[in-house]
C-alpha cells in the first residue's frame, strides 16, 4: 500500500468521523479503509483510532499524525500542481466525483472520449449521491445537480437535468395510461432511492406540486437497473432524458404525463479556485463544454 494513499485515507477518516463516510470520499469500500488504517497502525506501532460499536475517537498519537499528514499531503498536491502548471500540457491524475445516474450515463462516456484525446491524463471517477467537500478531499472537480455552490468554488453550468416519465408500450397496453399524478398511485412504480426530501422531484399538476409515489415495486440506487425494468414492462419510470433517450428512440419506451414532468434542475461542474490553472482540469472542462455546451458561467 502506498504510504501517501494511507495518509490520505487516514485524514479522510479523521475529518469524516467514520470509516463509511471516509470510504465515499476516497472512493473505496469501508473494509478497505479499515485495512489502510490497520496497516498504518502496524507500521507506526501505535493506535491511531479507537473504535467501539458506537463511536470512534482519535488518539493523541493519531491527532499528531493527522496534523503532519495534512501538511505533507498539501505539499504533495502543491508540488504536482506547480509542475503541471509549468509544463502547460494536460497530464497526470484528474479526480472527479459525480452523482450516480449522471455519472454512469453522461459523465462516463465523456471521460472515455476525453481520454482518447488526452492519453497523458489519467482519470479517477467516483460516483456518489453524497456532496463531497472539494476543499477537504483530493477531488479536482465535481458534477452537481444543484443551484447552490460554495463561495470558493468556480462553477460552469451545463444543460439542465430534465426528467421524462415513461413506460413500455406493453405495460400501457395492460394498464390504462395515467393522466395525473394521482393516477400513479394505481400503477406499478419504479423509484430511485436517492429521491428524498433533499433531492426530491415533485410532479406538476396545475399550480400544485405532487410527490412521486413513495410505494414502489422496485427501488434502486442505479438508474440503469430501473431503465431495464421499465423496458421489460415492469412499471412506470421517471428518469433523466439522457438515460432514456435511446429506449425512446427505439420505441422500447414511450413518454406519458408530459405536462406533469418536474421542473428541470441545474447541472454544474464545480472546482476549487486554487486549481483553476491546472492544464488537465482546463482541458477537461473545455472538452465537456465542446460536447455539451454551457448555459452560463459562475
Amino acid at each position: 500500500m502506498s504510504k501517501l494513499r494511507q495518509m490520505e485515507v487516514f485524514v479522510a477518516v479523521v475529518e469524516a468521523g467514520s470509516f463509511a463516510e471516509a470510504a465515499v470520499q476516497v472512493g473505496m469500500s469501508a473494509v478497505m479503509v479499515g485495512r489502510h488504517i490497520q496497516s498504518l497502525e502496524t507500521a507506526l506501532n501505535t493506535k491511531l483510532i479507537q473504535r467501539t460499536t458506537r463511536r470512534q475517537s482519535v488518539t493523541g498519537e493519531g491527532r499528531l499524525f493527522y496534523e503532519e499528514s495534512k501538511i505533507a499531503l498539501e505539499q504533495v498536491k502543491y508540488a504536482f500542481s506547480r509542475v503541471e502548471e509549468a509544463t502547460g500540457k494536460p497530464g497526470g491524475l484528474l479526480r472527479i466525483t459525480a452523482p450516480m445516474t449522471l455519472g454512469v450515463s453522461l459523465v462516463g462516456p465523456l471521460i472515455a472520449e476525453f481520454m482518447q484525446r488526452y492519453p497523458d491524463v489519467h482519470i479517477e471517477l467516483i460516483l456518489s449521491n453524497e456532496v463531497v467537500d472539494l476543499y477537504e478531499s483530493t477531488y479536482d472537480l465535481a458534477f452537481r445537480i444543484s443551484e447552490l455552490i460554495g463561495a470558493n468554488l468556480v462553477s460552469t453550468r451545463l444543460p439542465p437535468y430534465r426528467m421524462v416519465i415513461c413506460a413500455a408500450p406493453g405495460y400501457l397496453d395492460q394498464w390504462q395510461a395515467p393522466q395525473t399524478p394521482e393516477d400513479l398511485y394505481k400503477h406499478r412504480i419504479l423509484t430511485h432511492t436517492s429521491w428524498n426530501n433533499r433531492f426530491a422531484w415533485p410532479l406538476r399538476h396545475g399550480n400544485k406540486q405532487v410527490p412521486w409515489p413513495e410505494r414502489a415495486v422496485l427501488k434502486s440506487n442505479d438508474g440503469q437497473v430501473l431503465l431495464q425494468a421499465a423496458i421489460a414492462g415492469g412499471g412506470i419510470l421517471m428518469q433523466p432524458d439522457f438515460l432514456v433517450a435511446a429506449a425512446l428512440l427505439k420505441g422500447e419506451l414511450v413518454t406519458i404525463m408530459e405536462a406533469c414532468v418536474p421542473a428541470p434542475k441545474p447541472v454544474q461542474m464545480v472546482y476549487p479556485r486554487s486549481k483553476k490553472s491546472l492544464p488537465k482540469l482546463n482541458a477537461f472542462i473545455a472538452f465537456v463544454l465542446e460536447k455539451l455546451g454551457a448555459t452560463g458561467m459562475g
